[in-house]
C-alpha cells in the first residue's frame, strides 16, 4: 500500500510540475524573509563635506541647527552651559550658564522653546530661543541623556535602551519604545536627533550612530564613524562621539564629540 501511495504521488507531481515549483518558491521566499528579519541592520559610512572649528573645552551633550547657527548644550557640574555657536568659526555668540550644581545633558528646540535636560536631577530647563532667558522648568523620572522631538512629542533617552515620547504640554509619557540590536537591548543611548522620520542616536563610547525606527524601536541601520577624528586630536578618554544636528532646509548633517576640536558636516554612504 505504501508503494502504491508513493507511485500515485509521483504521477500527481509529474502531471502538475508547476505546483511543486511554486511550493519550493514560496518556501524559499519565506526563508529569505526570515533571514532578512533576523539579519544585521545595514551599515553606512560617511564622507566629510566640510570641517569646522569646535570648542575643545565644550563637553557636548546636545546639538541642534537653527537659523544658520548651532545651539549646543554642554555638560559637567560647574561648567554646564547653553550656547549659540557660529558654524563657520566655532565662536560662541551667546551663552547662558546652568547653575553650578546641575550637569546639563540633551537639548532640543520645539514649539518656540528650548528644552534642556539635566543628568540626575530629574529636572529640565526651558529657555526663550532668542534671549536664552530661562522661562520655566519641567520634571521627569530617572536620568536625562538625549533629547529631540518629532511633530508632537519630546523624545528623551535615559541611558538605557528605552526611549520615551513625552507630551510637551504636561510632560507625561505618551509611549515608550525599546531599542533592540538583533534582539538584544541597546544600552547607553545618548544624544538624539530626529532626521527624516528616523531617530539618529549616539551610543556612549561607541563610534557608531544608530538609526532607529521611532514607531517600533527597530534599528534601521548603523553609521560607522570610525576615523572621523584623527588620533591625537583629542586625548581625554571622555572625548567621545556625541552631538548630531540636522539642517532640515539645507539637508545637511553635522556631528561632533565631547571635547572635540572639530565639528564635521558629513554625507552618508552605504557600505
Amino acid at each position: 500500500m505504501r508503494n502504491l501511495l508513493g507511485f500515485l504521488l509521483l504521477i500527481a507531481s509529474l502531471a502538475a510540475p508547476g505546483c511543486a515549483t511554486q511550493t519550493a518558491t514560496n518556501m524559499n521566499a519565506a526563508t529569505a524573509n526570515a533571514n532578512t528579519a533576523a539579519g544585521q541592520a545595514p551599515t553606512y559610512t560617511y564622507e566629510v563635506v566640510n570641517t569646522f572649528p569646535h570648542d575643545p573645552a565644550a563637553y557636548t551633550q546636545g546639538l541642534i541647527f537653527h537659523d544658520g547657527a548651532l545651539i549646543e548644550s554642554t555638560g559637567l557640574e560647574g561648567r554646564s552651559t547653553l550656547r549659540r555657536v557660529e558654524l563657520q568659526t566655532g565662536r560662541v555668540l551667546q551663552k547662558a550658564d546652568v547653575p553650578r550644581f546641575y550637569f546639563a545633558e540633551g537639548m532640543t528646540l520645539f514649539g518656540g522653546k528650548i528644552y534642556q535636560l539635566t543628568w540626575k536631577a530629574e529636572k529640565g530647563f526651558i529657555y526663550d530661543p532668542q534671549t536664552f532667558q530661562k522661562t520655566g522648568e519641567f520634571t521627569y523620572t530617572g536620568e536625562g541623556w538625549g533629547l529631540t522631538h518629532d511633530a508632537d512629542s519630546l523624545i528623551l533617552s535615559d541611558g538605557t535602551n528605552q526611549i520615551r515620547f513625552i507630551d510637551p504640554d504636561n510632560y507625561k509619557v505618551k509611549r515608550t519604545i525599546s531599542v533592540l540590536d538583533e534582539g538584544r537591548p541597546l544600552e547607553e543611548i545618548n544624544e538624539l536627533e530626529y532626521v527624516r522620520g528616523e531617530i539618529f542616536a549616539n551610543i556612549w563610547h561607541d563610534d557608531r550612530i544608530a538609526r532607529i525606527d521611532p514607531q517600533t524601536g527597530r534599528i534601521n541601520g548603523w553609521v560607522d564613524m570610525t576615523g572621523l577624528l584623527k588620533p591625537g586630536e583629542a586625548t581625554d578618554e571622555e572625548a567621545v562621539l556625541n552631538g548630531i544636528a540636522y539642517d532640515e532646509q539645507g539637508d545637511r548633517l553635522f556631528v561632533t564629540g565631547k571635547l572635540w576640536p572639530k565639528l564635521f558636516e558629513i554625507r552618508l554612504k552605504q557600505k
